[in-house]
């Protein structure tokens, strides 16, 4: 049998809305300390014209307070 060309192959999304956060292994998403989402969280960020992703780096980790923050590539367009 010949495989199908991308745009014949029927495509659908699954999605698992019934499902339940143990609280031994984590927490609610919507429920979760602010403090864990910016420790573990990644931020998307629209960096402006002009400043380095260096310097933008700096910045956030000026504004929230953090230790350390990184980029992953360039922040340029």
């Amino acid at each position: 049998m010949k495989p199908l060309p991308p745009w014949e192959i029927e495509r659908g999304i699954v999605a698992r809305t019934d499902v339940d956060t143990n609280a031994e292994f984590g927490f609610d998403p919507y429920s979760r300390p602010i403090n864990l989402h910016i420790r573990f969280g990644i931020m998307n960020l629209d960096k402006p014209a002009g400043p380095s992703s260096h310097e933008v780096v700096a910045w956030v980790k000026l504004m929230l307070g953090l230790k350390h923050a990184g980029h992953g590539g360039t922040l340029d367009a």
